[in-house]
């Protein structure tokens, strides 16, 4: 499997964001991007490592997430970012991680420009929600969110009009926006592979 995706990752492929479904919004050239990372983790049953959000949160309440957020002054990069996300969210030891690259930065609708970093996780992993951040962590399987027959494009009001996103929906799960869209680009790489 890690062979597959470090071919994927070799690939071309462009950066992503929100608004790649809504081509008619106008974004701001002035914008101010706030930098930031998360944890594309495969365990070694092939499950991919997702969050439920606190209902509470600022930022993307009750969403299917990656461990992950902003980075702080005293992280030295970004994958430095992601690595201190998963430990505090998730209780992931940067021990058991094997960082295997970067995709391609994603734009969100809240102003992050997120670096998501794939990586393997070694051995038994038990996570440990930090329950501030995380209502729930669970595993998606790879072979699920790597086939981009399971993608879909719906559609909600955001800002007084609608806004279309990928979705890839799994049991109870419903994985939308960013997540799905970062998934989905690694997804369509994967295809090209074989």
């Amino acid at each position: 499997m890690d062979d597959r995706l470090r071919a994927a990752l070799a690939l071309p492929a462009a950066v992503s964001s929100d608004y790649d479904l809504n081509p008619a919004l106008r974004l701001d050239p002035a914008r101010k991007l706030r930098p930031a990372a998360v944890l594309i983790a495969v365990d070694d049953a092939g499950g991919v490592v997702l969050t439920k959000r606190a209902s509470h949160l600022r930022h993307h309440p009750g969403q299917i997430a990656f461990p992950g957020g902003r980075q702080d002054a005293g992280d030295p990069d970004l994958a430095a970012t992601a690595l201190r996300e998963a430990r505090e969210e998730i209780g992931l030891d940067r021990g058991q991680v094997r960082l295997l690259g970067a995709l391609p930065t994603h734009e969100t609708v809240t102003g992050f420009l997120v670096t998501p970093y794939l990586a393997r996780i070694d051995g038994a992993f038990t996570p440990t929600p930090e329950p501030g951040e995380v209502a729930e962590v669970f595993r998606a399987p790879l072979s699920h969110v790597m086939d981009p027959a399971r993608y879909v494009i719906e559609r909600r009001i955001w800002r007084g009009t609608w806004r279309h996103f990928y979705a890839v929906p799994w049991g109870p799960y419903y994985i939308w926006g960013a997540s799905a869209r970062m998934l989905r680009g690694l997804a369509e790489r994967m295809a090209q592979c074989g």
